[in-house]
């Protein structure tokens, strides 16, 4: 390699990975598809490696370009925290700042806090993203993120906003045409709503409760927003965050007694932004917006045998 190639090489790379074809790649770009060519052939001289074999499906990666594609996607993810972090310099709290946060969260706790954030701050920008993975604060693939577990890194701010109580819960209509499950056991009468894939979150849900086995499920979905629209179908007994099911009087609570569980939340930001008065507006809403809405829940929420109490909420300190 005798020349450095031009970033927006990589970036051509990228889009023809991700899209599987020049012209696809081209339309996501706004290039032509001559110019994605010629892109890439650039890049493939530069590195003196084949990048794409041609096919009938389209343009397949080798096994090296298989291999440069994380380091691309560093690429593109710290091209855009550059942008946000120069959208956000003014005199006024603006430019742009991106969340991370589970499905659930994202749907169902974030846009009224979201809505009163803009209204305070009409100049902010906000790219949320809904995943269920953990982004990476640390190569900065989003600003600020909503986590259920507590972040391991050093280099990251974290708040401890409280605990979201989650418990099961069914539709008024199959309780009416099922009848109410008296204990844990019963459950094998009902149609439980459940996970498809066990990951290691579920894996530590099941050693706090006994009897649910992913085989006895009537519907399977890892997606926790698919779950609650079959729980507000009124499909059958599924598991749902105490405060957002305690909004649909027709969501009933079933098993009170037998079950809770309780899920630490956390609002993180790596430790560079603390200083941004853009990411210190969200940082700041998130953690009331999240603190008020594990609260709502708390009231009506049996906390489990034998967990933690509650870590203050005060554990950051500006």
């Amino acid at each position: 390699m005798n020349q450095e190639p031009a970033w927006d090489l990589y970036r051509t790379f990228l889009a023809v990975l991700r899209e599987g074809s020049l012209s696809a790649a081209a339309r996501s770009l706004g290039l032509t598809q001559p110019t994605v060519s010629r892109h890439i052939e650039a890049l493939e001289d530069a590195v003196r490696l084949r990048l794409f074999v041609r096919s009938q499906r389209g343009l397949t990666p080798t096994e090296a370009a298989l291999e440069l594609a994380p380091y691309a996607e560093t690429i593109a993810s710290t091209a855009a925290a550059m942008l946000r972090v120069a959208s956000g310099h003014g005199a006024v709290v603006g430019g742009t700042v991106r969340i991370s946060a589970s499905e659930v969260v994202g749907v169902e706790v974030l846009p009224p806090i979201l809505m009163a954030l803009r209204e305070r701050h009409p100049h902010l920008t906000i790219e949320l993203v809904l995943s269920n993975t953990v982004e990476d604060l640390l190569r900065r693939d989003a600003d600020i993120a909503v986590r259920m577990v507590e972040p391991a890194q050093e280099a990251l701010v974290a708040k401890h906003v409280g605990m979201i109580a989650l418990g099961f819960h069914a539709h008024r209509r199959y309780l009416d045409r099922r009848g109410m499950p008296a204990t844990l056991g019963d459950l094998v009468q009902h149609d439980v709503i459940g996970f498809d894939r066990e990951t290691p979150a579920i894996r530590t849900m099941l050693k706090r409760v006994r009897g649910v086995d992913r085989s006895a499920f009537a519907l399977r979905a890892d997606s926790d927003l698919a779950q609650l629209a079959m729980l507000r179908a009124g499909f059958g007994i599924g598991v749902c965050q105490i405060p957002v099911a305690a909004r649909d009087p027709d969501l009933v609570r079933v098993l009170a007694d037998a079950f809770v569980l309780n899920l630490p939340t956390w609002v993180v930001m790596h430790e560079d932004l603390r200083s941004s008065p853009r990411c210190r507006a969200v940082f700041d809403a998130l953690v009331d917006g999240l603190a008020a809405h594990s609260k709502a829940g708390a009231s009506s929420a049996h906390r489990e045998p034998g967990t933690r109490p509650e870590m203050p909420p005060d554990r950051l300190e500006w």
